[in-house]
């Protein structure tokens, strides 16, 4: 995995975006406890779709263990500098959420995160969760949600123009035809924002190794080792989905962000999103009684080859640069998270699955439960993009998928790009 370099300029102004930038040393107790004798831990977290759920879990757990306190930092976006920045300064956040597979292994790398191999909350997980979180063998993070990308799509629009939710490409472009016939945008756009598109191309990208008969995990070796491209599948077809998609949004795709999908889709406006089931949620709250499905984006004219992608979202880690006692306090967390009222407060706050054994998710509604029953039906393909190198996915994807959507950037140029960063990182790595 890459190895990230910072300038010092950077990594100070990095740095003095948070308070108490100060070097400590793992198995130090100092200022591990305040003034009135709790333990002070410091959590950093990216998913912003649900913080107050969150909040909400973290308060009880405190409740349970009065003698440790919990305080929250979100950095929503490319959160990677600042990070760095605070590794620099040996002042990682105690306890780390991370994105799976990639980021977990970059840093366990690195030494920033502790062994959880042996502990309870590894024990409690789905035994297929554990490769998103295992290095060299060994967990060095809590597997938490289980989350799928695919189609969102509103029931009660496609039962009043008589249309079924399209389980073959040429079904949806079918399904497309009729909404815009019938004066309802097809897809909720989102291109002002660039990680929803960059998650599209790399769903795209990954079903389409599919029919090439190369595994991602292969693909990405083989990637990592400068012996393929990202041109390996069929890019014509690659691009015209991304045409496709692109000419069936809001007229308006560029100047929308995530919450103006929510609210087009929300409203009826439009018909779909292309989206993780966060988005759901967060619809769900400007109309409580939208009536919504989950299937795969079809990429192929066989259904049976159509999945979800879908795999481990988010994990838990802990920083190796906290004290012993800090350690132990973040730890205790986790473990809890696990135990049944941890994950029955995650499924009822979070508004998430998880990836513990035991999971009861009625409760979040019909689109879980057409994860649920598509992946165990169908299977999945997995989330590739956690495996690439960072800057891969962060800068030549996202950057990449978007510049093309916006139509400045050539398909070629979007492949050479995504394959002159990889060389890169693979240098950076060795």
């Amino acid at each position: 995995m890459k190895k990230i370099m910072i300038s010092l300029a950077a990594a100070a102004l990095a740095c003095a975006a948070f308070t108490g930038c100060q070097k400590k040393g793992a198995g130090e107790g100092d200022a591990a406890r305040s003034a009135g004798g709790k333990i002070e831990l410091e959590m950093y977290y990216y998913k912003q779709e649900n913080q107050e759920g969150l909040m909400r879990i973290v308060k009880a757990f405190q409740k349970e263990n009065p003698d440790i306190s919990i305080k929250m930092l979100i950095i929503p976006n490319d959160a990677d500098a600042s990070m760095s920045a605070r590794a620099a300064q040996n002042d990682l956040p105690d306890i780390l959420q991370m994105q799976s597979y990639a980021r977990v292994e970059e840093y366990a790398s690195k030494g920033y995160l502790v062994d959880l191999s042996k502990e309870p909350a590894l024990q409690a997980a789905l035994p297929s969760s554990l490769p998103s979180v295992t290095w060299e063998g060994r967990q060095y993070a809590v597997p938490m949600d289980y989350a799928g990308i695919g189609i969102i799509y509103n029931k009660d629009i496609f039962q009043k123009l008589g249309l079924e939710a399209p389980a073959t490409y040429r079904d949806l472009e079918k399904v497309c035809r009729v909404l815009k016939e019938n004066g309802v945008v097809p897809f909720a756009a989102l291109l002002k924002e660039n990680w929803s598109v960059g998650h599209f191309i790399t769903m795209i990208h990954t079903a389409l190794l599919a029919e090439k008969n190369i595994a991602p995990a292969d693909f990405i070796a083989s990637m990592n080792a400068g012996k393929s491209s990202y041109g390996a599948v069929d890019t014509a077809k690659l691009f015209s989905i991304l045409d496709f998609y692109r000419a069936n949004m809001n007229s308006n795709a560029g100047e929308m962000g995530g919450g103006e999908q929510q609210q087009s889709f929300a409203k009826g406006e439009s018909a779909m999103m292309v989206q993780g089931l966060w988005a759901y949620v967060d619809a769900l709250k400007l109309n409580p009684n939208l009536n919504a499905g989950f299937i795969p984006f079809p990429v192929y004219n066989d259904a049976k080859m159509n999945k979800l992608y879908a795999d481990v979202d988010s994990t838990f880690g802990v920083s190796s640069q906290s004290s012993k006692e800090k350690q132990d306090a973040a730890i205790k967390f986790l473990n809890w998270l696990s135990s049944d009222e941890g994950k029955a407060l995650w499924v009822s706050e979070y508004k998430l699955t998880h990836s513990f054994q035991g999971g009861d998710f009625a409760s979040l509604g019909a689109p879980y439960a057409d994860l649920m029953n598509s992946v165990a039906e169908k299977g999945a393909y997995p989330w590739a993009f956690s495996q690439y190198p960072t800057k891969v996915f962060e800068d030549a994807c996202k950057n990449g998928a978007q510049q093309y959507m916006m139509q400045v950037k050539s398909a070629d140029d979007v492949i050479k790009a995504i394959d002159e960063q990889w060389a890169a990182s693979a240098v950076s790595a060795n």
